[in-house]
């Protein structure tokens, strides 16, 4: 029994070193830094599950602006957002961060 701990301690130590060891290689969760993440998406080509993860955009809102992009043909600049009930400058301006600038290839009117 005794000598299957030692193994144990042996390979838990050959792990550590082949972890970098007392080197700094290790990070600990407790010191580790928050991490950002910027995603951007592209209001012509999002479904209404992506565009739900926008700031102050739910599932409701997200479903209108896929309709509206359906209806009325693919937005031409982030402004025309403003056509879709629900959506007003400060809303918008919550979202633009997120939004991917459109592109002239994107301004046809078919869904």
């Amino acid at each position: 029994m005794g000598a299957l701990v030692i193994v144990a301690l042996v390979a838990m130590a050959t792990f550590w070193v082949a972890a970098g060891g007392g080197t700094g290689g290790l990070v600990e969760i407790d010191e580790a830094g928050p991490r950002t993440f910027q995603f951007q998406v592209d209001v012509n080509a999002a479904d209404w599950s992506e565009l739900a993860q926008l700031p102050g955009i739910g599932e409701t809102l997200a479903r209108r602006i896929v309709e509206s992009r359906r209806n009325e043909g693919h937005f031409q600049t982030l402004d025309d957002l403003r056509r879709v009930r629900g959506i007003g400058p400060r809303i918008l301006e919550r979202m633009r961060p997120y939004l991917r600038p459109l592109e002239k290839n994107n301004s046809q009117n078919t869904p």
